[in-house]
């Protein structure tokens, strides 16, 4: 999927609960401290990961891109 960011970051837990990959924030938090997230084909266990247009982050069947955008939007 594709996220277009409304500013130019984004934290990598609020952005697992943006794109609806966690149902939560608590579960987003969760996902990335029991290492189940990669950036950019890194594992990543840094919750506060600051995240940029061009990155993608992987948790479990998700792929998300980061684009820049206008709004704050996912598209599939």
């Amino acid at each position: 999927m594709i996220f277009e960011l409304r500013g130019e970051t984004i934290a990598l837990a609020a952005l697992l609960k943006a794109t609806g990959v966690a149902p939560s924030g608590g579960a987003a938090k969760a996902m990335v401290d029991a290492g189940e997230v990669r950036v950019d084909g890194r594992p990543e266990t840094r919750r506060t990961r600051t995240l940029r247009a061009g990155q993608v982050v992987e948790a479990g069947d998700a792929r998300i891109e980061l684009r820049a955008g206008g709004g704050a939007q996912v598209r599939t």
